[in-house]
């Protein structure tokens, strides 16, 4: 069996892919370790992961408003990518997997000859094209981290999303496309239309305003209404309507069988899971620099969902919901993608990606982990 380490770092969305992933292959026998940043390493092990502590990475922590050049700059951290490297000397890995968007620890794998797959959740369009052809790509550039040459080198890149919102026209060679990793529960129909409100675990700017338009658009809707603010918003900060439960979390997988609609900020992973569930979506991204716009644009010319303006006011919310609650060719839409979705087990095609590189990972350059 091989010894496989996970990069990752303390995004929100971007960690259940590696997780769902991580149990994969270790139900087939491999180890598996995790290096993120320090705020992560409970939440990891409580998940079941082994973690390694990281000494130089830069503080993070998602429940803090970073500006865009602090963001870049921990995108770019070396500091994460010495961690690593020391990671990988004191215990050889057969493979490293690195977030797709930790470029620091990129880089220090290219060029410490490493073998290593990249993990691309989100679309490939919007990260290619959109994050790195946009400010992120210029300061990455200017830190002579080579991104394009770093996905470039890698013996994988792992997509997970699916071809109906992501077509591809000409993918890279290394480019292996998963599917996305997420859990799909059996449907329970609710007594009345159930509204899922969820927009980030990030503190994104003005998340708290946004949130609180979005439940006063609930009001007079004919709908129970389910929120969950995760760690960037207080419960307590929240004017909350009549009829209208807010928690700081609970899983998704135990809310969207019973889901009639989800309003999202455009996560990649939220909406795939909504997808999952066959629910239509109404996009509010709260980051026009990331990928939630493309995901938002993607929904609405497939028919499975609307965009709303960040900041928009309640009164222009409340129709959209109410339209997206009706039944319609939003619903058949979004029943479509689904399907799509669930024929694409990110998990199980992610790990059979991964199995696939360690029968290289013996002639790969760097130093390979003992094999057992």
């Amino acid at each position: 069996m091989a010894e496989i380490l996970f990069v990752t770092w303390d995004g929100g969305g971007n960690v259940p892919p590696a997780l769902g992933i991580a149990r994969e292959l270790m139900t087939r026998g491999h180890g598996v370790r995790f290096l993120g940043h320090a705020v992560q390493l409970d939440t990891l092990a409580a998940a079941g992961m082994e973690t390694v502590r990281p000494r130089e990475a830069r503080d993070f922590d998602n429940r803090r408003d970073y500006s865009p050049l602090a963001m870049m700059a921990t995108f770019g951290d070396r500091g994460l990518g010495r961690d690593l490297l020391r990671a990988v000397a004191e215990r050889p890995a057969d493979l490293v997997v690195v977030d797709g968007l930790m470029f620091g620890a990129m880089r220090a794998a290219a060029d410490a000859g490493l073998h290593y797959a990249v993990l691309e959740h989100m679309y490939d369009a919007a990260y290619r094209r959109g994050i790195l052809g946009g400010p992120m790509g210029l300061n990455l550039r200017l830190r002579r981290l080579r991104p394009r040459a770093a996905l470039d080198q890698a013996a994988a890149r792992l997509l997970a999303t699916i071809p109906a919102l992501d077509p591809l026209s000409e993918p890279p060679a290394n480019l292996r496309r998963i599917g996305p990793v997420v859990s799909v529960a059996e449907r329970q129909e609710p007594a009345r239309p159930t509204v899922l409100v969820s927009l980030s675990t990030f503190a994104f700017p003005k998340m708290r305003a946004c949130l609180q338009s979005v439940l006063d658009a609930t009001r007079g809707l004919g709908a129970d209404v389910v929120a969950t603010t995760g760690p960037a918003v207080d419960p307590a900060e929240l004017i909350v309507p009549p009829g209208v439960e807010v928690h700081r979390y609970v899983p998704h997988v135990e809310l969207m069988p019973r889901a009639s609609l989800v309003v999202g900020h455009g996560g990649h992973g939220t909406t795939m899971q909504a997808l999952a569930h066959d629910l239509p979506v109404a996009v509010m991204p709260m980051d026009r620099l990331t990928d939630q716009p493309a995901v938002a644009a993607s929904l609405e010319v497939a028919g499975a969902g609307r965009m709303l303006r960040k900041g928009s006011s309640a009164d222009r919310i409340a129709p959209v919901l109410a339209e997206l609650l009706t039944d319609g060719p939003h619903r058949a839409a979004a029943a479509r993608l689904g399907a799509e979705v669930r024929g694409l087990p990110g998990a199980q095609l992610g790990a059979d990606a991964v199995e696939a590189l360690l029968t290289d990972a013996g002639t790969a350059p760097g130093p390979p982990a003992a094999r057992r």
